[in-house]
């Protein structure tokens, strides 16, 4: 194994580390300095988080053919030291993936030159420095280097001047606020690393520039998307081999290692990658990403149709966690706590502990008939509910409507259901938190409202024609306990393939009440069974699972004895939150998703964003959102939940309004502060200024 004495150090601590290629060496660039990339260079940059490596190679569009070889040799030897297990990725000038982006929240910088030029990478204090920064995007902040000639100048785009200790931040006419707040955050940071504090940060706008800007002899940004995906079968994958994953056309490239893949097969990955490229003519740039078996990327994995992890557990009662690559540390549920710990709240998706007041409406045609409180807990699958759900925090009331929709409910009940919706939230100042709720996918909070009464969906409907439709002669329940402790009764049609090895149903016959008890059921199905048993009236008949008495009529009274589902019950994973912007600021509605860790400052109140926690989406629209994006937003949910090969267009969807989000949404963000948007924001930043 080749050694560096750079390498004592990779990856010892969480964070991140940047090496520059310097004469075939590599060198560290300066904290002060990390995000500024001269164009004629290569870097590697690693990123380590709980003994998780993120590599990275990134090549400058001017660097040389010796550099980029370089860089491909230092990233192979810093892989071996680290024992093949970072993920590795191929960066290109203006074609960064959104994980590289994550590193630099406050923007990544190109600057002209590189070594070949006789640039150094030391923080300078220089009294005669001149250059123009073009700054782009609203998240993914790019700020590159351009020739000091007003051509380079536009009215939509933001630029900050730099004069030696003297810093303009020049805004266009046309440009975004929150696009003018980001250049200043650029402009300061400049300021305080790279001149060390000395320099003078001054905002200026189009058409009132100071004469020394004016004097000054001011090319042009080019700048590539990146984009797509296609599925694959999983099983394809062998652990002895090593394999591309070809989506050249979208310039990404993708080589899978398998653990028992030869060394030299696995250190070859790379120029396996590289000769695949060349050999099918893709762009000199195609990104290349190298994965190690069980550290796929979010991304490789949607290639796939359900991705299944190899650690993923087969027991009916725990969720499986993702361990290396996006874990989310769970917090055991405490409802006397969820008041103070907004974390726990939003992983359990739990506003309090369901004790508030409850109010059940089912829809009928075009209107909503008030439920008598007997029957809450009770819904049928044909029918629409609206359910509205009040209780106190922080002083103030709250409001959730939850529109509950059975899965043999009409087209025009749907349609009714959500009109009815958006006229009692209006009908509450519009303050209320709208969720989406389909049958089966219930969140833990709308079970909870029901207390020891559990959820029961019965068959058939209330609203049609002729009143509620009549129970069977038969009818047979199944109560499971999903892996968020949600315990539901689903009556399903009675016949003995319906049954299943993990769960426990109840039975109900004109001569008798059955109680049947899978080998994988738990505690609390039994109390739900119990529960619905009640609700049928008589004496309950107890039946253990491959104990079932042949001279009982229990087979008979579901078609006689046939094949059900005797395996265990795989959970689904826990995934890492994901947050998306949706804006048609360009011109047209796209959804961008936010770049690393996010946080409350990415939540911009000209748009709409969607945050997906994997259980749930949630739809946040910002109070200075227009209508293009607020109604657009719904579909774009829909279609990215339609189009998730593991399954998941039925979860809950949660629309809430900027100012009112409860703490199953807070709960994901780190360090919440309600606050937040009565800073004057552009106040603050001229204050910093000074």
């Amino acid at each position: 194994m080749v050694h560096h004495k750079e390498f004592e150090t990779a990856g010892k601590e969480d964070g991140l580390q940047v090496w520059r290629i310097e004469k075939m060496n590599i060198v560290p660039v300066p904290k002060a300095l990390q995000g500024s990339f001269y164009e004629g260079d290569a870097y590697i940059v690693l990123y380590t988080r709980e003994r998780s490596f993120y590599l990275h190679s990134w090549l400058g569009e001017k660097a040389t053919q010796d550099e980029r070889g370089a860089a491909a040799i230092f990233m192979m030897q810093l892989d071996d030291h680290l024992g093949g297990s970072p993920i590795q990725y191929t960066e290109f000038q203006n074609e960064e993936s959104k994980t590289f982006l994550g590193y630099f929240k406050r923007g990544i910088q190109y600057k002209k030159g590189g070594v070949a030029s006789g640039f150094k990478q030391v923080v300078t204090n220089e009294a005669n420095q001149k250059r123009l920064l073009h700054v782009k995007g609203r998240r993914n902040i790019k700020a590159k280097e351009v020739d000091m000639s007003w051509d380079s100048f536009n009215t939509d785009d933001c630029f900050i001047i730099v004069l030696g200790e003297n810093i303009f931040h020049w805004s266009g006419s046309n440009c975004n606020r929150f696009e003018r707040l980001k250049t200043t955050e650029l402009a300061i940071d400049i300021r305080d690393n790279e001149l060390r504090g000395r320099g003078k940060v001054e905002m200026i706008d189009e058409g009132s520039e100071p004469e020394e800007v004016i004097k000054v002899k001011m090319q042009e940004i080019n700048t590539t998307v990146v984009a797509d995906k296609n599925p694959f079968q999983q099983n394809m994958l062998s652990m002895s081999e090593c394999y591309i994953l070809d989506n050249g056309g979208n310039k990404k490239i993708f080589v899978w290692k398998g653990k028992d893949a030869s060394p030299d097969e696995r250190k070859a990955a790379r120029t396996a990658a590289d000769k695949f490229i060349k050999e099918k003519n893709y762009h000199p740039n195609t990104q290349i990403q190298i994965l190690a078996a069980g550290a796929e990327t979010m991304l490789f994995k949607q290639f796939f149709f359900n991705w299944l992890d190899k650690d993923e557990s087969t027991g009916p009662t725990k969720p499986f966690i993702t361990g290396r690559i996006a874990k989310v540390d769970q917090i055991p549920f405490d409802a006397s706590k969820l008041h103070e710990t907004a974390a726990m709240a939003a992983q359990h998706s739990m506003v309090d502990d369901g004790s508030g007041k409850v109010q059940i409406w089912r829809v009928e045609g075009k209107d909503k008939v008030l439920m008598d409180p007997s029957t809450h807990g009770q819904f049928f699958g044909g029918d629409c509910y609206l359910v509205l759900y009040s209780y106190n925090t922080g002083g103030r009331e709250k409001h959730i409507i939850y529109t509950w929709q059975g899965q043999k409910c009409s087209r025009d009940e749907l349609g009714a259901s959500a009109i009815l919706t958006i006229s009692l939230d209006n009908s509450m100042g519009g303050v209320a938190t709208q969720v989406r709720v389909t049958q089966g996918q219930e969140p833990p909070h709308f079970v909870s409202m029901f207390k020891d009464k559990f959820l029961v969906v019965h068959l058939g409907g209330t609203s049609r024609e002729g009143g509620q439709s009549e129970p069977g002669s038969k009818r047979l329940f199944h109560i499971r306990q999903s892996s968020t402790k949600a315990t539901r009764a689903v009556e399903v049609e009675p016949t003995a393939s319906a049954l299943n090895t993990n769960d426990v149903f109840v039975l109900k016959t004109p001569e008798a009440l059955y109680l049947w008890k899978g080998k994988g059921q738990t505690g609390e199905e039994m109390d739900a069974a119990r529960y619905v048993a009640s609700l049928l009236g008589g004496a309950v008949t107890e039946v253990e699972e491959g104990e079932e008495p042949g001279e009982t009529p229990f087979w008979a009274s579901l078609g006689g004895k046939k094949a059900y589902q005797t395996s265990k019950t795989l959970q689904m994973a826990v995934s890492a939150p994901r947050l998306f912007a949706c804006s048609n600021k360009t011109g047209r509605l796209i959804a961008e998703e936010v770049p690393g860790e996010f946080t409350q400052g990415d939540l911009l109140p000209d748009d709409v964003m969607i945050l997906d926690t994997g259980a749930q989406v949630f739809v946040w629209i910002g109070k200075e959102a227009n209508e293009a994006e607020k109604t657009g937003s719904a579909k774009i949910v829909q279609d990215y939940l339609d189009s998730d090969p593991s399954g998941r267009s039925g979860i809950p969807i949660t629309t809430i309004k900027q100012k009112e989000e409860p703490r199953i949404f807070t709960g994901w963000f780190h360090a919440w502060d309600a606050k937040f948007w009565q800073q004057d924001f552009e106040k603050l930043l001229k204050q910093r200024l000074n």
